[in-house]
């Protein structure tokens, strides 16, 4: 089943990233970041009423509100980063440039969550590295 969500998530970031190009334009990169944040938080308070889960607030340990916190503050300085570069450039050479965090990620996992480093995923890495470059040069 986190496949068929991964798929899903694929296409709504690249839904977000052609809406967003059409959007900001001629409004302020970190405005329409703000407006964006306020829609994605509705949205998922939203679904955490409609799925009943806002009784589990209570039980969020210590460590997991200090690094969801922090998860929260590098996905406002992504999305505020992004959001500009989306003003700035090109949606076809800002968002393959954004997607390499899909390496970045790897390499974090590969050393701070100790996730298993195969040859299948550093040349996986690799490819999307040089895939990347190919586009935007």
């Amino acid at each position: 089943m986190w496949a068929v969500f991964a798929v899903l998530s694929a296409v709504f970031a690249a839904l977000t990233s052609i809406l967003a190009k059409v959007g900001i334009d001629g409004v302020n990169s970190n405005l329409a970041t703000a407006v964006r944040t306020v829609v994605v938080v509705l949205m998922s308070w939203g679904m955490v009423f409609l799925t009943h889960a806002q009784s589990g607030l209570s039980e969020i340990s210590r460590k997991s509100w200090i690094f969801l916190i922090l998860s929260g503050l590098a996905t406002g300085a992504s999305w505020l980063c992004y959001y500009r570069a989306l003003q700035l450039g090109e949606a076809s050479k800002v968002v393959p440039i954004d997607k390499l965090s899909v390496v970045l990620t790897m390499i974090l996992a590969f050393v701070f969550l100790h996730e298993e480093c195969t040859w299948k995923s550093l040349i996986g890495c690799a490819l999307i590295g040089a895939g990347t470059l190919l586009m935007v040069l």
